[in-house]
């Protein structure tokens, strides 16, 4: 699918500003949407939005459809009336640059379970009602909540160190755990119902304004998640310990020497196909629900996957085995449509992969950083691409543009200042950004560490870096009238503000 010429911002929520330690779906996000109005953007592309675990991660949650309670506002609760204004005093300082995971998750989450219960007692017949209708319409609702639940039971441990029964989702486990947490149960419901009421709200504000939200579909999903758990014929599990027996990652690259492993389990891709790929098109399903469009992490892996056996602690051992992606994408047309969907395809992109995203005219990407000092041939450099794609300065996973600079070689720096004819006085970030938004690329989409000129203290991720990656928050008022005109005026400039 083809989309009209546009630009738009990368922002994760978790980056808004907010006094309660983390960005969230409150008034901050609803400025951030005005924000894009006023300076003629008409996208919004987000990371993943699900419940995070080890290392905040939002590629790696514990389930692929739920939403991450702590983007839940508490401003909002409060003027639901779910929460008073003293609930909202005495809270921790907590730093304005950055999220501190652990001191929110403490300080915030005793708050969601006290909203929780006051909406259990105090909820109108009309708020049950919705609240009904949105657990019988969410079909994974049932399973995550019991898993979450569970694993509070366990200490956060991981499921397959639970006992067997549970572990290896047995109907008579199951019932007992069911009524035994039916209280934690009925909380991470809550959560869910009061996180997509938030989400969906924000969405419809977005638009209103003119603004679609770009979403992100992770290919793998983390082992100890409720999707695992649930669905263990759907993944390659080693039957005596649950362990994932084939794990995902990526050979050496441009990020590491010796490739990523990311310890995602594989597919069983035949049992997928078997079942026409019903778990995958449950999550496209879901995800057109609350996002416009969908950005599809690692498409190459749905041509070929990088397979490592358990026990390995890098992905150097690993291998390249086929994938059904033509099968799977037919599937998923047949069922749902033509689907807006952005391939992001970075990495080892071979003819096969490039023949699958065109075979299905997904638009794939570019990244500016990638563009300089291979010569001429470069896919990166603009002069070589196609309208059907997307291009960025650079994506969460790079440095900051500014900081990207920095760190180039002497020789480096001759090569992009040869290309641009000259650094602006306003920056290479925004030499870049203009390079973006000029190119014929249909739509190009600028980080908003990119847009404040921002250094290597802004970056989001460190690939391969298990720890301290997605803090990174603007501040109040950095997003000034100056810089909205001055991405208005370049945006107009280079024909992609909103036709009148």
């Amino acid at each position: 699918m083809t989309f009209p010429r546009a630009s738009g911002l990368l922002l994760h929520p978790t980056s808004l500003p907010s006094r309660f330690g983390i960005g969230d779906l409150g008034p901050e996000a609803y400025r951030f949407v005005e924000f894009l109005k006023e300076s003629a953007q008409q996208l919004w592309q987000v990371l993943p939005l699900g419940p995070t675990g080890y290392g905040n991660s939002p590629y790696m949650c514990y389930s692929a459809l739920a939403g991450n309670p702590m983007l839940i506002s508490l401003e909002v609760l409060r003027d639901r009336q779910l929460l008073n204004d003293a609930d909202l005093e005495g809270l921790p300082p907590f730093p304005s640059e950055n999220v501190a995971f652990d001191q929110v998750n403490a300080s915030k989450t005793p708050l969601l379970e006290r909203a929780s219960h006051n909406f259990r007692i105090q909820a109108s017949p009309t708020q049950r009602q919705e609240f009904q209708n949105f657990c019988q319409q969410a079909e994974w609702l049932e399973d995550y909540a019991l898993f979450m639940a569970l694993k509070q039971a366990h200490n956060g441990q991981a499921w397959n160190t639970w006992k067997p029964a549970i572990a290896q989702h047995q109907p008579e486990a199951i019932q007992r755990w069911r009524q035994q947490l039916a209280g934690e149960i009925y909380q991470h419901q809550f959560f869910q119902f009061e996180f997509f009421r938030q989400w969906s709200g924000l969405r419809h504000y977005a638009n209103t304004q003119g603004i679609q939200i770009i979403g992100d579909i992770p290919i793998y999903v983390a082992h100890d998640s409720a999707d695992v758990w649930a669905n263990p014929p759907d993944f390659q599990l080693d039957p005596a310990t649950g362990a994932a027996a084939l794990m995902a990652g990526v050979p050496p690259d441009y990020f590491s020497a010796t490739g990523q492993l990311w310890g995602n389990p594989i597919y069983n891709w035949e049992r997928m196909k078997q079942q026409r790929f019903e778990w995958w098109v449950q999550r496209f399903r879901a995800m057109l629900d609350y996002v416009d469009l969908i950005r599809v992490d690692h498409f190459r892996g749905f041509q070929a996957y990088w397979q490592v056996q358990q026990g390995e602690t890098t992905a150097l051992n690993g291998e390249w085995v086929e994938a059904p992606g033509q099968e799977f994408f037919q599937v998923v047309r047949q069922e749902l449509g033509r689907l807006p969907i952005l391939a992001e395809d970075l990495g080892v992109i071979t003819p096969q992969v490039e023949a699958l995203r065109d075979q299905f005219d997904f638009p794939g990407m570019k990244v500016l950083q990638f563009a300089f000092g291979s010569g001429p041939g470069n896919p990166f450099l603009p002069f070589n691409y196609v309208r059907n794609c997307l291009v960025y300065t650079g994506t969460h996973d790079n440095d900051t543009t500014v900081g990207w600079f920095n760190q180039l070689s002497a020789h480096e720096r001759s090569a992009v200042e040869e290309y641009l004819g000259c650094i602006c006085p306003a920056g290479i970030n925004w030499d870049l950004i203009r390079l973006a938004l000029s190119s014929i690329a249909n739509q190009a989409i600028i980080p908003v560490q990119d847009l404040l000129g921002l250094g290597s203290e802004a970056r989001m991720n460190f690939p391969s870096k298990p720890e301290g990656n997605w803090a990174w928050r603007y501040q109040p008022g950095d997003l000034t009238d100056q810089l909205r005109d001055r991405l208005k005026t370049t945006t107009q400039t280079y024909s992609r503000a909103p036709q009148a």
